[in-house]
């Protein structure tokens, strides 16, 4: 059964911003090359609707892989992985390997990792939240940038508690630290 991992870049203050992504640019290269790296082993990406919008112009815009040799390797790892777009509404899902469920449930989401060919990644705090408050979530990977965005989405929502321990932490060239815990249970109460 594959590891279903939260993996995001955030700003030190907490945040992954609010749609509008350019804060990120100085790193973009050093945090593609941790994504193809670490992510090499995901054969299934967990989306919300709107992380997945988002996601989905590594497979429906071609100029986009061809930014760099980073990009069309993490582009190509993205259009060979399976895809679960958890909404309630109806989105339009125009990629391949991708399908729709309708909310998170445990027991789907416990499914979905037993028939992976990987590990998983979770993306979108808001999802990654739900999915750590149903204890489904086996690795909390942060990539913090040294920029303070002052507002935004939160990395992670309110509200949720668990303990972590640190597996891993690297600093990367141009400031950005990578660090990676194991979600080691429950916190009661």
């Amino acid at each position: 059964m594959g590891r279903l991992i939260y993996l995001t870049p955030a700003s030190l203050d907490g945040f992954i911003g609010d749609g509008d992504y350019s804060w990120g640019a100085p790193y973009a290269e050093e945090i593609m090359s941790v994504l193809t790296t670490g992510l090499a082993d995901v054969g299934t990406y967990l989306y919300g609707r709107r992380t997945y919008e988002t996601m989905a112009v590594w497979e429906t815009e071609p100029a986009v892989a061809e930014q760099s040799p980073q990009s069309a390797r993490f582009a190509a790892m993205w259009q060979e992985a399976d895809k679960v777009v958890f909404s309630s509404t109806s989105p339009q899902v125009h990629t391949r390997r991708t399908r729709v469920e309708r909310e998170l449930d445990a027991q789907v989401v416990t499914g979905i990792k037993a028939a992976s060919r990987g590990d998983l990644t979770i993306g979108g705090p808001t999802l990654a939240a739900e999915a750590l408050r149903l204890d489904l979530v086996d690795v909390v990977e942060l990539l913090w940038c040294p920029v303070l965005l002052g507002g935004g989405i939160p990395v992670l929502s309110a509200g949720v508690r668990r303990d972590l321990r640190l597996r891993r932490e690297r600093r990367l060239g141009s400031g950005v630290v990578q660090a990676t815990y194991e979600v080691i249970g429950q916190v009661q109460p």
